[in-house]
């Protein structure tokens, strides 16, 4: 048995390295790009944005939600100047870029 330190290291680490008579082999995965990683789930045709879910929560609840959100992330007409270009930024509050304006309206869609 040898006992190696590591110069500065030795106060906080020592290795003990036994010497066997057959050599033991340690195989180490390659560090290059051929080792298969998972790739991000994508959104499937009938489920659309509710995709994300996967199996939970039934479908009747996904098919609700997509209705929902297909509506609030388009384009809604400007209350104001009447033209189209009014987003949704976050729960009831829209912002307009064509006239500038920002106001509060309902929280998903514009009537």
């Amino acid at each position: 048995m040898k006992k190696i330190n590591m110069g500065l290291w030795a106060s906080l680490v020592s290795f003990e390295v036994w010497d066997f008579a057959t050599p033991v082999q340690i195989r180490v995965a390659p560090l290059n790009n051929t080792t298969k990683l998972k790739k991000m789930t994508t959104k499937l045709k009938k489920t659309k944005s509710a995709g994300r879910f996967g199996a939970r929560y039934g479908k009747t609840v996904k098919a609700r939600l997509v209705k929902v959100e297909e509506k609030q992330r388009v384009r809604q007409t400007c209350p104001l100047c009447k033209k189209l270009g009014a987003k949704r930024i976050s729960k009831g509050i829209w912002n307009c870029p064509k006239c500038d304006k920002k106001f509060a309206s309902n929280t998903y869609h514009l009537d």
